[in-house]
């Protein structure tokens, strides 16, 4: 780890200093990023470990101050080649990477592409790369609620892999097609050889409209179990005025029940974001959704009907300097079962808790 922080650092100097000397004459291809968010989150049931449930992996730990994620990213961005690396830190790694080996647990990008058509904006992109699915990221500063939806985290926020992109000369669309190690997944599974496959299209028709269509083809198990999943991600970015935005998805995702079996079960998520921005440096943002997993496809509960919960928040984010933002949400989960956590092994239905974040980002 020690190495590969003083890699980026190395690389984030270099960067830096090629900027320096090269802004006289022209905009450098390199370019130096940053950003760090620390939170607390108070659950209102405590519980004994400080962990939030086991599908919660951004600001999952409870009653503590704490840091979600930080990383360093140095880039490059030339008119036939692009890269980029970041190594990171933070509880979201430590959660969402923890089936990862060694050092990959702390990469949080990975990646290099070249332009392979002169006249055209068509890019091969390949290494660790944000995932094509759905449309909050683990940036939080990127994202209008604090907390991620049920759906963000439950499916990739990275991918590995080759990617085929394609942007029109108008900007308006974009295709890509991808292959893929598996379902968010840096080393494969062992005993894995299913090839995994994705497929994005997003549509901008112009400023304020952003439409995106995106799937998943593949196998996240051993071939001696393999169970293949198909999953389909849509959403709609909608900014109505100059101060309201309007944000709804719908995933539906079906995996085979056993090997060869011909019947699935499905999962399947329909959630909805008001924004409210009074002034620019104030945005209230209110959240509804609905996680449908009967049969545990993603969520495994082990209760008679399964992960089928209903989430609601309300956020509000001011922005403190250019470069600074302070959050906070009220959230609130109710599920049909008696699945989370408390004191002991007492188990509820709902779980309320408050979480408060504060970004730092360096671009």
């Amino acid at each position: 780890m020690k190495t590969l922080i003083l890699s980026t650092l190395a690389i984030a100097s270099v960067s830096h200093a090629i900027a320096q000397d090269s802004a006289a004459v022209s905009t450098s291809p390199f370019a130096v990023s940053a950003y760090v968010e620390s939170y607390y989150l108070h659950d209102f049931r405590k519980n004994d470990n400080h962990t939030m449930p086991g599908f919660i992996y951004n600001h999952n730990r409870t009653g503590e101050v704490n840091l979600n994620l930080a990383f360093l990213k140095g880039s490059y961005t030339g008119d036939r080649v692009r890269a980029n690396l970041a190594l990171a830190a933070g509880t979201y790694m430590n959660a969402n990477y923890a089936a990862e080996p060694g050092v990959l647990k702390n990469v949080f990008e990975a990646n290099a592409g070249v332009k392979i058509a002169k006249n055209h904006n068509l890019w091969l992109d390949a290494g660790i790369m944000p995932s094509h699915i759905g449309f909050e990221s683990a940036i939080g500063k990127d994202n209008w609620a604090l907390t991620r939806s049920l759906v963000a985290e439950n499916t990739p926020y990275f991918e590995t892999g080759v990617k085929l992109g394609y942007t029109t000369q108008d900007s308006k669309w974009y295709l890509s097609a991808m292959y893929l190690n598996g379902w968010q997944r840096i080393q494969r599974v062992d005993g894995n050889s299913t090839p995994a496959f994705g497929t994005q299209v997003t549509f901008k028709p112009n400023a304020a409209v952003t439409l995106n269509y995106s799937t998943f083809i593949g196998s996240d198990k051993p071939d001696s179990t393999r169970q293949m999943r198909y999953y389909h991600n849509i959403y709609g970015v909608f900014q109505l005025s100059d101060k309201w935005g309007l944000t709804t998805g719908f995933d539906i995702g079906s995996e085979q029940k056993a090997k060869g079996s011909s019947t699935y079960n499905t999962v399947y998520v329909p959630v909805m974001i008001l924004r409210y921005s009074p002034s620019s440096r104030v945005s209230i943002a209110a959240r509804g959704e609905y996680y449908h997993d009967k049969n545990g496809v993603i969520i495994a509960t082990g209760t008679d009907n399964g992960f089928q919960t209903f989430g609601t928040s309300l956020n509000f984010d001011y922005q403190i300097a250019p470069q600074v933002m302070w959050r906070i949400e009220a959230r609130n989960l109710s599920s049909r079962d008696a699945i989370f956590n408390g004191k002991g092994s007492d188990l509820s239905k709902n779980k309320t808790y408050l979480t408060t974040a504060l970004t730092f980002a360096l671009n």
